[in-house]
């Protein structure tokens, strides 16, 4: 089987194949994919493949986003291991997808009422997790960061971290700007060696501080020193960094260990993604290359209409029509070089091997397939230097394997059967070839250049002669395959089309024995007849194209015809509301002022009020649903949607919002905390648009959404990153954070002055310094708030 699908470039259908898959799950299926011999096995991955094409029909697309291959964490995590914060992201993020695939399968089945039976038993399989889920987002943010909130003991570590962070930063600051020390100092800045706030120091002025050297300059003329006065600070913010690093540990041990625990159903899930995204390959496949489900049978019977090539370009290749395996059981193919004949050859294997792997194929609907438990194909000059074989010698060692291996239950292809020897010993040979594999009962399609093989079909029961296409007129192959007709010798035509003497052509014919002559007058009779009988087959599939196209036209109209009943109703029905509402509130004017005559004493009864009400409201037109969806998509359709624009998604039944235009009525829609790529015709505006942020923003974590804990203004122009910092520091308290960083890179330093100055004059800002080396030194400023 590997000789053959190397041969029929299996593998480069497979690379067509591994372009539609959406993950490392579904690339491991497709990579390892090989086609089944057992037919109820096809059949099931054939049903697969058509469920996945008829969801992919009704919804154009499947939300596999997010799901990785986690197998390998999970398996860890069993044994014991403590898995990092990104790992525990990815597993949230895939645990996410399997609940979003299993709802979107749901809700297929619920709201187009189709019948996937294999697609819903895979999603009833699908474990939702949502506890485990839900643990690793309250601990981990979007970032892989341990947020503060993940324990309360986290909080209060973190808290002292920055409150003695702050404490040495003020200590060291008063040092580097006290008068009597910046002369000793190299310049006047905090940072950092060894994990420990230090500042820079004039080699001469070593004995003015006291406290530890961490470093020196590389010419020894500035110590790095952390002054005794901040050495206990130091060992403090150390100390309380080990017990934040151990309370961190701690955690992502304890998620670790709910991963363990719901390890098997983990990759239960990841088995079912794979086998997701694997069948949604398959079917984007299928709708690229236009192709279609095959009937399939143990019989041997193969029936292709209007069969193309995968590999080919679709603009140009020519289809096929065949049947083999019914009446015939040999396709004995002839024609000219670069006809075809090889490409005949190589389709109908590759499609076999295709059916045979759960693919559908380029054909037109109801082609069939045979199911073989073996094929075998010698295609191709396969001559092998090493082994010092001759191209005659080669083809021959792979039919001779081929007639050792084969059976009754085969398929074979033989490209230039008997070629590369002695014509009438190569004809002789491969006449008797063709007998020996009809005896055994296999399925054979071969290719020939010999005569003697025109005329193979004519006495052999179970044999048919086809031929590719020539057109003298131009020269040039139609590659168009016909059936039933013999190729034909076209030396003589294309000799005197190209300007040889009638003469030397005539005396050409006197050296060709009777018998050649008359056989070459009856293939030009049968391909004169093959095409005046495909002339009228197309004519034939034309008009029933056109009585299609017709009936198309006539549902179409019908269908605008309803639309335009549907539309009047609707306008009736609101003109009618309208009515009905102007009498409304007049019916209320009169209503209050009977309750006024009531209060006068009047005999006014209150239940009689009741009633009067409740007839003028039902007296109002109810609108059915399918109404109600008219009248909400015609006030939809007055505009297209806009960047702010609140709007329910309709495949995915999920409300988000419109955050850019993508063009070509294509937008980019947020639901939730995925963004993603959304047709028009999919989106419903539910309200109109609100000012949206466009640059990456946060929020108060009070109120559930997300402020980063930095802001960065790299590659800004220096007003905006201005206002920007401003109102930065604005949602900075509002969300509560008593330190931020503001990274503005070092560059020229224009922005860096510029942050520290506005800092500096702002009520709410307590401190403001440069952030240690490891975060990114005098690129970032960090500032603690009041």
């Amino acid at each position: 089987m590997e000789h053959v699908m190397r041969v029929l470039e299996y593998s480069k259908m497979k690379k067509q194949l591994l372009e539609h898959v959406s993950c490392s799950l579904g690339r491991e299926k497709v990579e390892t994919l090989i086609p089944s011999t057992d037919l109820e096995e096809i059949q099931k991955w054939q049903e697969e493949t058509a469920e996945g094409v008829e969801v992919l029909r009704l919804k154009g697309h499947i939300p596999l986003g997010g799901i990785k291959d986690v197998k390998a964490e999970v398996k860890r995590a069993q044994i014991g291991g403590v898995l990092s914060a990104t790992e525990l992201v990815g597993i949230s993020s895939t645990l996410y997808g399997g609940r979003q695939m299993k709802s979107f399968i749901e809700e297929v089945v619920e709201e187009e009422k189709t019948h996937i039976p294999l697609l819903s038993e895979y999603a009833t399989q699908l474990e939702s997790l949502r506890d485990l889920e839900r643990s690793i987002n309250q601990c981990i943010d979007d970032y892989g960061q341990v947020m503060d909130s993940a324990s309360s003991e986290l909080r209060t570590l973190r808290h002292q971290v920055r409150s003695f962070e702050s404490n040495v930063r003020s200590k060291l600051e008063s040092l580097t700007k006290s008068q009597s020390t910046q002369k000793m100092l190299s310049d006047s800045i905090i940072t950092i060696r060894n994990d420990r706030y230090v500042i820079p120091v004039k080699q001469e002025y070593r004995g003015s501080f006291g406290g530890i050297v961490h470093d020196q300059s590389a010419s020894g003329a500035t110590l790095f020193i952390e002054p005794q006065a901040v050495v206990i600070l130091n060992n403090q913010l150390r100390e309380a960094r080990v017990k934040e690093a151990q309370e961190i540990e701690r955690i992502l041990r304890m998620l670790s260990d709910r991963v363990a625990e719901d390890g098997e159903a983990i990759l239960l899930n990841l088995t079912i993604l794979a086998q997701f995204d694997f069948i949604f390959a398959k079917a984007n496949h299928a709708k690229k290359l236009k192709a279609s489900k095959p009937k399939l049978n143990r019989k041997g019977y193969t029936h292709l209409k209007d069969a193309r090539h995968p590999l080919l370009d679709p603009a140009s290749v020519v289809p096929i029509s065949l049947q083999l395996g019914g009446d015939y059981r040999s396709l004995i193919i002839t024609g000219p070089n670069t006809g075809g004949k090889t490409v005949t050859l190589k389709t109908v294997g590759l499609l076999t091997l295709m059916a045979q792997s759960g693919l559908q194929v380029p054909a037109e609907h109801d082609s069939e397939l045979a199911v073989y438990t073996s094929i075998f194909a010698d295609i191709g000059d396969e001559q092998s230097i090493e082994q010092s074989l001759s191209t005659f010698s080669s083809h021959m060692t792979n039919i001779v394997r081929i007639l050792d291996q084969m059976n009754a239950d085969s398929l074979v292809l033989i490209d230039e059967l008997g070629a590369g020897t002695d014509p009438t010993e190569g004809a002789a040979l491969a006449i008797s070839i063709l007998d020996t594999i009809y005896r055994r009962g296999a399925c054979v399609m071969a290719t020939t250049h010999y005569s003697e093989l025109k005329g193979y079909a004519y006495n052999r029961e179970g044999a048919i002669n086809a031929s590719v296409e020539f057109d003298v007129e131009t020269l040039r192959p139609t590659y168009r395959l016909l059936i039933g007709v013999p190729g034909r010798s076209n030396a003589f035509a294309i000799s005197r089309r190209l300007g040889l003497s009638e003469e030397i052509i005539e005396k050409a014919k006197e050296q060709i024995d009777l018998d050649s002559t008359q056989m070459e007058t009856v293939i030009a009779s049968l391909e004169e007849s093959q095409k005046r009988v495909q002339k009228e087959s197309d004519e034939a599939t034309q008009l029933r194209k056109d009585s299609a196209k017709l009936h198309a036209e006539l549902e179409e109209k019908l269908a605008e015809l309803e639309s335009e009943k549907e539309h009047i109703l609707r306008l009736a029905e609101e003109k009618a509301e309208k009515a009905v509402k102007d009498a409304t509130e007049e019916a209320e004017v009169i209503i209050a002022e009977l309750r006024d005559l009531q209060k006068q004493g009047l005999a006014v009864k209150e239940h009689q009020i009741i009633e009067a009400k409740k007839h003028l409201d039902e007296a109002a037109p109810k609108l059915t649903s399918k109404q109600k969806r008219v009248k909400k998509l015609a006030q939809q359709a007055n505009r297209k949607p806009i960047p702010g624009d609140e709007v329910k998604v309709l495949s995915f039944g999920q409300k988000g919002t419109v955050l850019a235009d993508l063009g070509s009525d294509e937008y980019q829609v947020q639901m939730g905390i995925m963004k993603m790529k959304v047709d028009l015709k999919d989106i419903l505006i539910t309200e109109k648009a609100k000012p949206v942020e466009t640059r990456p923003m946060a929020t108060l974590r009070s109120t559930g959404t997300h402020v980063k804990p930095e802001l960065d203004l790299r590659g800004e122009r220096f007003d905006e990153a201005m206002h920007r910092v401003e109102k930065y520091i604005d949602d900075a308290l509002l969300a509560g954070y008593h330190q931020v960083s503001i990274i503005h890179g070092k560059g020229t330093g224009a922005l860096r002055k510029g942050v520290k100055q506005l800092v500096d004059k702002h009520p709410r800002v307590k401190t403001a310094r440069d952030a240690d080396s490891k975060d990114g030194g005098l690129g970032n400023t960090v500032i603690e708030l009041k």
